[in-house]
């Protein structure tokens, strides 16, 4: 078998193209974004594209799943927000061809705006998920999940943290499993949720849950590793490496399948021991599960709840060196604080420059310009999620009355505005706001790497497609005053902003300038 060593994210794609998947999609965000990249220039026997959003991305999966066809659609912790309404409903609908989704959660948020926890959305929404914690398991896993899927009617999901998915290491690979798309089958009572529909599905879901959780119990995902009986440690993802290197004595259940969890087997672990322990990144999830079962167990005591745990952390904590969850304190050497900042030339440095000097309240949006809140430009007043800026900029006016959008802009990036920022614009002009957004248009995604999107014109593997037109998106929508300037005319820049913000309509300044690090 050949071997080679591989990214978490470049052996999820590996899996899935071993497993016979046919369609995968995703919208670029850290730490998932190679995965799309791989499979788009490693295995072009998938069709692979970049959707607008992730919400766009899961449905396209789910149609692939839903006509015959095996789906993979990848997105990082908040995507999956995004993705929320389609996932909790093709729970119920169930699968025709395996649907598989990739979920990356940030702890630390490395480069997120939280970093919350999404084994919560695999329980919210009752699909199963499964949890790597190495490359070689993140093909194998993956591979199982497309299985997994068409064998209990669900969607799967693979969950990873930052960690694992940029974690090298070494993976054996396989053969590509052809896997005949299967016919499509009309079947309202299965894929269409009406209320009479949704009811028996509901009951449908809960019957499989109960199947699941048979198949967690007897699953090798689930394993005991007997070792010092005196303590016991349950543990899953990337901490069951650090459990491993700090405690290599002691007894461990990793947890592969993390939902549902395997009642009987966490019954005969815990009975096993002397005293039970619980580490995990993040939430008590395993730990509050455990103590239901009315187990007791010791874990967020002594294990942080926030950032990403360490070797370094699990060991102070299991082995005696801290108590009470404390956060360790390190030694280092002074060096000088290297914050980041926006790159040198950046066209959205002369947009900000502009702001500043105008000392205009700034909402923001998700993007590298973020950092325009950060000396020295400190002209970023707000930010929330994907295409919020718009949005608050609207609610700022609708509190303070129309004096308020005088005083105010919004800035949303080019792929961030054709994610999320198209229907909080409509609310602008539909709702009578005055305001004015500023979209800079850098040609690309270029805070997860210039990935492309519908207004560069080319697709994921680099074929030449329909440019959106955000001029004529924009005033489409019934925005009449609408301005494309290049930034780094600086003074022209500044007498566009100062008119549109003065006018008493809505109005929208494209900033149209490549980012710099584009050759």
């Amino acid at each position: 078998m050949e071997k080679k060593v591989l990214l978490g994210n470049e052996a999820i794609a590996r899996g899935a193209y071993e497993a016979g998947c046919h369609v995968a999609t995703a919208y670029p965000g850290t730490p998932s974004t190679e995965i799309l990249e791989t499979i788009a220039r490693d295995y072009r026997e998938i069709r692979s594209q970049w959707s607008p959003n992730e919400k766009v991305a899961l449905e396209v999966a789910a149609g692939a799943s839903v006509s015959g066809g095996r789906a993979l659609a990848a997105m990082k912790h908040v995507g999956l927000n995004v993705a929320a309404d389609p996932l909790f409903t093709f729970s119920y609908t169930g699968v025709n061809g395996g649907f598989v989704i990739v979920n990356a959660d940030d702890p630390s948020a490395w480069s997120s705006q939280n970093e919350q926890d999404n084994r919560h959305l695999a329980r919210a929404a009752k699909v199963p998920m499964i949890e790597p914690s190495n490359p070689q398991e993140a093909k194998d896993f993956t591979k199982l999940a497309f299985d997994l899927s068409e064998e209990f009617d669900r969607p799967v999901i693979v969950r990873i943290t930052t960690r694992i998915a940029h974690s090298q290491g070494i993976v054996e690979l396989g053969e590509r499993q052809e896997v005949p798309v299967k016919p499509f089958v009309r079947n309202p009572q299965k894929f269409v949720m009406l209320p009479a529909h949704a009811r028996p599905r509901h009951v449908f879901i809960e019957e499989q849950h109960k199947k699941l959780k048979e198949y967690s119990n007897r699953s090798p995902l689930n394993r005991i590793e007997w070792g010092n009986k005196k303590r016991g440690i349950i543990t899953d993802s990337v901490a069951y490496q650090y459990v491993k290197e700090t405690c290599p004595d002691d007894s461990v259940l990793k947890i592969g399948m993390v939902w549902p969890m395997p009642d009987d087997v966490i019954r005969e672990f815990a009975a096993g021991v002397e005293k039970l322990y619980v580490v995990e990144e993040l939430d008590p999830f395993i730990e509050d599960y455990v103590k239901a079962l009315g187990i007791p167990c010791t874990g967020k005591e002594i294990i942080p709840i926030c950032f990403e745990l360490t070797p370094d952390i699990v060991d102070r904590a299991l082995n005696g060196k801290i108590k009470g969850g404390a956060y360790p304190k390190y030694e280092t050497n002074p060096v000088p604080p290297r914050p980041p900042a926006l790159c040198a030339g950046c066209p959205h440095g002369f947009v900000f420059t502009v702001l500043k000097k105008l000392d205009l309240h700034v909402n923001g949006d998700i993007g590298c310009y973020t950092l325009a809140a950060l000396p020295p430009y400190s002209a970023m007043h707000t930010q929330g999620c994907m295409g919020a800026g718009i949005g608050m900029h609207l609610g700022m006016e609708k509190a303070h009355g129309p004096e308020m959008a005088r005083k105010s802009v919004a800035v949303i990036g080019d792929s961030t505005f054709v994610h999320s920022g198209i229907t909080p614009l409509i609310d602008l002009v539909y709702n009578k706001g005055t305001g004015t957004v500023i979209i800079m248009d850098n040609r690309g995604t270029a805070m997860t790497g210039h990935q492309d999107h519908p207004g560069t014109g080319k697709t994921l593997s680099g074929e030449e497609t329909h440019t959106l037109d955000l001029e004529l998106l924009v005033k489409a929508i019934g925005v009449k005053r609408v301005v494309v300037t290049d930034p780094k005319n600086v003074e022209e820049l500044e007498r566009i902003v100062r008119e549109e913000v003065a006018a008493p309509e809505p109005s929208v300044i494209i900033s149209k300038r490549k980012c710099i690090l584009i050759k």
